[in-house]
């Protein structure tokens, strides 16, 4: 798939091409019925969260009538989905080049860290009240094939069980609210985790920190719960100042 590095939503500085990323979305045909707006959200918002739209020359140009030919939809519902994914900052209609999936930049990313880092911090501190001892266990369930340093070999696995381990950190708060919150800039904490976590070996600071989280929490210490998520969703923050510069 060809595209470029930068910002597609920053006209100045791309060179606009005629293919789009939306081949790239894994999407199932829909069934037609009178939630067919709501599914195709749904169908849509899931696949691009799927999306690495933080790595270098992701395509992140949207095509309604490939997306409508995918789904087995008319593209009605689809652009009905699609004003829904604008309005909540996913996606931005460019006039006269189409629909792009947002992607920040490395301003907006830090900040978007830095307020997960005060949303999950909060979550693992509730977390330790509100959880169950089974849903801290699901935690330490994740790395189980990690022991013994194979995270190398098996970087996209990991990858994904980070993903998973911050979101059930959110989950466990047990806190509608946070939840929603959280699940608003989601797309992006999960994208760029994504994209740094192989880099300059981050996976291997991350086992350690994840080890920690989960051991204050099974311990229900409150206090260093709340610190340690917050510590380790900054040191993520530092990392993209320091290391990420195509997003500027």
């Amino acid at each position: 798939m060809e595209i470029e590095a930068s910002n597609p939503l920053s006209p100045a500085k791309t060179n606009w091409r005629s293919t789009s990323g939306t081949d790239r979305l894994r999407l199932k045909r829909l069934r037609p019925d009178r939630t067919m707006t709501v599914r195709a959200y749904e169908a849509l918002r899931q696949a691009i969260m799927a999306r690495d739209i933080y790595r270098a020359g992701e395509d992140l140009r949207l095509d309604e009538r490939k997306l409508a030919q995918q789904l087995g939809i008319s593209r009605t519902p689809i652009r009905s989905a699609i004003a829904r994914l604008e309005q909540e900052g996913l996606v931005k209609t460019v006039a006269r080049r189409g629909v792009y999936v947002v992607r920040k930049s490395k301003t907006e990313v830090i900040e978007i860290i830095t307020v997960w880092a005060a949303l999950e911090s909060m979550a693992a501190r509730l977390a330790t009240v509100e959880a169950t001892g089974q849903e801290v266990a699901t935690l330490r369930a994740l790395f189980a094939e990690f022991d013994g340093g194979r995270i190398e070999a098996k970087l996209d696995e990991y990858s994904e069980a980070n993903l998973r381990f911050h979101q059930r950190i959110i989950e466990m708060s047990h806190s509608a609210l946070l939840i929603r919150l959280a699940s608003s800039i989601l797309i992006h904490m999960r994208a760029i985790r994504r994209r740094t976590i192989g880099e300059k070996r981050r996976y291997a600071r991350s086992i350690v920190d994840h080890m920690n989280i989960i051991e204050a929490l099974e311990r229900r210490d409150t206090v260093a719960a709340e610190t340690l998520v917050r510590e380790h969703a900054l040191n993520l923050a530092a990392h993209v100042a320091a290391n990420v510069h195509d997003l500027d």
